[in-house]
């Protein structure tokens, strides 16, 4: 069941997503080679216990840290560990959320870590194109495979492969809620959009093919072909005109 959320309800989220978008815009430059993975998670747990929130993530399903850091080949789900160091040239995607008065919000973005080649940065580049391309269709009236089918055309048109495996997610009280939001389908399908839904967009794209396993950590997906991965996700009310970006402030 789709649960559409009240005014008062989008103020409590807009104040959990803000300490996301934040923490994401600030890693921008705290990124850099030589870190690792847990490092960024300490970032992100600090700030967000800073701010008097709660992480979102840390016992979720009882994943063991406040972000999913994934690098390169990884798509998600990576485990934020003292081992894994960034190295010059790598890519590396950090999933977070913040919990406000029981409201959750949700974002990801994928960074370079110092210089990167360019088909790196034009995955990059192509993922948050592709989320972007899925926000025109969040309005009022359309279907919710209207925005799958605009991210996947964005996607494959630029030669690269979305991911079946893993989808978007309404969200509210609970990371995930209804609807389940494929990154791929055919227009004019799926729940019509309403003012008030909530939802978690979130474009993962893959360099080669979509194919992905998980690793024996439980947790872990990576490309089976070893190719990069990249991720881009914010929190989107649909309104009754122009949807809001929650998690986005530059």
């Amino acid at each position: 069941m789709i649960i559409l959320k009240s005014k008062q309800e989008i103020d409590i989220m807009r104040e959990a997503a803000k300490v996301t978008a934040e923490i994401l815009a600030e890693l921008e430059d705290y990124i850099k080679p030589g870190m690792s993975t847990r490092d960024i998670d300490n970032f992100v747990e600090s700030n967000i216990v800073k701010a008097k929130m709660e992480p979102a993530f840390k016992g979720l399903y009882d994943f063991p840290a406040s972000a999913c850091i994934s690098v390169n080949e990884q798509l998600v789900h990576g485990i934020p560990s003292k081992k894994v160091i960034l190295n010059e040239g790598d890519i590396v995607s950090v999933d977070t959320g913040t919990i406000y008065k029981g409201y959750n919000s949700d974002a990801a973005r994928t960074y370079g870590v110092g210089s990167i080649d360019g088909e790196a940065q034009r995955l990059i580049d192509v993922t948050r194109e592709s989320f972007f391309k899925g926000l025109e269709f969040c309005r009022e009236g359309y279907r919710l495979f209207d925005v799958s089918s605009a991210i996947q055309t964005t996607v494959e048109e630029a030669g690269f492969s979305v991911i079946r495996d893993y989808v978007g997610h309404g969200i509210g009280r609970n990371m995930h809620e209804d609807p389940q939001i494929p990154n791929y389908g055919n227009p004019g399908r799926g729940p019509r959009l309403s003012a008030g839904m909530v939802l978690a967009i979130e474009p993962m794209v893959a360099m080669g093919s979509y194919d992905v396993v998980t690793l024996k950590d439980g947790w872990t997906v990576v490309t089976c072909d070893g190719k990069l991965s990249a991720h881009y996700e914010n929190t989107v009310v649909i309104t009754d005109g122009e949807p809001e970006l929650l998690t986005l402030i530059r």
